[in-house]
């Protein structure tokens, strides 16, 4: 496995790890209100989700202003979603991800990134793939934050944990 494809599966674990902890809270807590970057934590797990099937459509070959155009509803759709909708959601994102991996072959190759908001550019699969994990990476800290406004506490999803999740290899 690559380190980009390795990254990538440490960005699921994670908020599949997330969502577990907000499972064994009452189903209120993603609709309540906070005074935080995101309004409610159902509204951070839904930007999260429509932002990497973005992502996974530009990987895919699709240009970032149309990605944005058919993922960004996605946002809105997902709103109301109870947190096993979301694992299901993020389950379902994970298997695709794992099928376009599975499907390149050289994630150094690099594509003219069309963004919207910032100009084009060149930049490899390999860093997209990147910026989804770094983007997974602050949103959860934003949700983590949520939870302890709200008094709960949040759980350690940290990279070095997900270490401890794979087995082992022998040098």
């Amino acid at each position: 496995m690559n380190h980009p494809e390795k990254m990538y599966n440490y960005n699921a674990w994670a908020t599949q790890t997330l969502l577990g902890r907000i499972k064994e809270l009452p189903s209120s807590v993603l609709q309540q209100e906070v005074n935080t970057s995101f309004p409610t934590i159902a509204e951070a797990f839904a930007h999260i989700y429509a932002i990497e099937k973005c992502w996974l459509q530009v990987l895919s070959g699709v240009s970032m202003p149309k990605a944005l155009e058919a993922c960004l509803p996605l946002q809105q759709e997902t709103l109301r979603y109870s947190v096993d909708e979301f694992v299901i959601a993020f389950n379902e994102l994970a298997e695709q991800y794992k099928l376009w991996f599975q499907s390149q072959d050289d994630l150094e190759q690099t594509i003219e990134l069309e963004n919207p908001y910032a100009g084009t550019r060149s930049i490899q699969l390999a860093e997209i793939v990147l910026q989804v994990v770094n983007h997974g990476t602050y949103h959860r800290g934003n949700v983590s934050a949520m939870l302890r406004q709200l008094g709960h506490a949040s759980t350690m999803n940290d990279y070095s944990l997900f270490w401890y999740q794979e087995p082992a290899k022998s040098i």
